[in-house]
């Protein structure tokens, strides 16, 4: 008898992957409308470059280097591109997001065999190999709502997170927290609009297009661990009240504020790069939850986001080989 082995998925049905890749862009449409309106011609040039980018590398590979049928209509190399400008600040020259989607696409996801059998995400390889390599290019962050029709030359400032992590958690009480859901707050493009970015997750839910454990648990990590830490450090400079309250504020900024809402609910959920099981998806979300709140509070960054998530991903197939479904027929 002869077997044929091939990557997953395995079991077949209805929702085929490129319907989930199409249903993924739809719900980050909310979130790329927000975007568009607090950065303008910005955000729209970066968002456009990057998806053009994605799809081309994608297609040249597979036509000219693995000599085989390109695949981008699927929608994975749009919704890489989608995600990939989603963590690029709205002035970044064209030039450097192709950079990112080269690597993206031609390193992070071609290299490992295409769609299926990458380890890390491809739009987070691609966003810190970029941070890494143009610190200064990807740490310029446009004013929401100051220059929607400048480009390159758009007026900017230090995210919420620099902010905060400059000032001290004291400065937390000046923030109005109000901001952070509608999206009027400076960082990249995807990093803005709470609600829009719910809205999405609500619509990936209703869908079954992800389930809730890796989010739920990144977020609910993230919140009880930065309460603690503000618990923490407010011990002795305030009174009674006070010090819930301010504790409480840091761990609603910390959950607002940043790629955390991005990242949790759209990329650390990727079926390639995140545990099988559900258990195995709470303790994923978990490690990359503390590994947030850890690299923010005493990392070189202000932000943790892409580095817990690409190490968790690192940890993926020791999850999967120790948090195992029980065997059909056992009890």
């Amino acid at each position: 008898m002869e077997l044929t082995v091939s990557p997953s998925p395995h079991i077949h049905g209805n929702l085929t992957a490129s319907k989930c890749m199409y249903n993924v862009v739809i719900a980050l449409l909310p979130a790329l409308a927000v975007s568009l309106y607090f950065f303008g011609i910005g955000a729209l040039i970066v968002t456009l470059s990057s998806i053009l980018s994605c799809v081309i590398v994608e297609y040249l590979i597979q036509k000219y280097l693995l000599k085989e049928k390109p695949t981008i209509g699927d929608g994975s190399a749009i919704l890489t591109g989608l995600l990939l400008a989603f963590n690029l600040p709205s002035n970044l020259p064209i030039w450097i997001v192709v950079i990112g989607a080269i690597v993206a696409i031609g390193i992070a996801k071609m290299a490992f065999g295409g769609l299926g059998n990458n380890i890390f995400n491809p739009a987070l390889a691609g966003r810190v190999f970029l941070l890494i390599s143009f610190p200064t290019y990807m740490t310029q962050w446009p004013l929401p709502g100051v220059s929607r029709w400048s480009y390159t030359d758009a007026e900017t400032g230090a995210t919420l997170l620099s902010k905060l992590k400059e000032e001290g958690i004291q400065w937390a009480g000046q923030i109005d927290i109000a901001n952070l859901w509608i999206g009027n707050q400076g960082g990249s493009l995807g990093e803005v609009g709470a609600i829009a970015l719910l809205l999405g997750f609500v619509y990936l839910l209703c869908r079954k297009i992800i389930s809730w454990h890796i989010p739920v648990s990144i977020l609910a990590t993230v919140f009880l661990f930065s309460f603690a830490v503000g618990m923490g450090k407010m011990q002795g400079s305030l009174q009674g009240v006070s010090i819930w309250q301010s504790a409480l504020d840091f761990a609603l900024i910390q959950l607002l504020s940043g790629g955390l809402l991005l990242g949790a609910i759209y990329m650390a959920t990727d079926y390639v790069t995140s545990p099988m099981t559900s258990r195995g998806m709470i303790i994923y979300g978990i490690g990359i939850g503390i590994l947030t709140v850890v690299i923010r509070q005493w990392g070189g960054y202000p932000e943790g986001v892409s580095f817990a998530i690409l190490i968790m991903n690192a940890f993926t197939p020791l999850i999967n080989n120790y948090v195992k479904p029980k065997r059909f027929g056992r009890i």
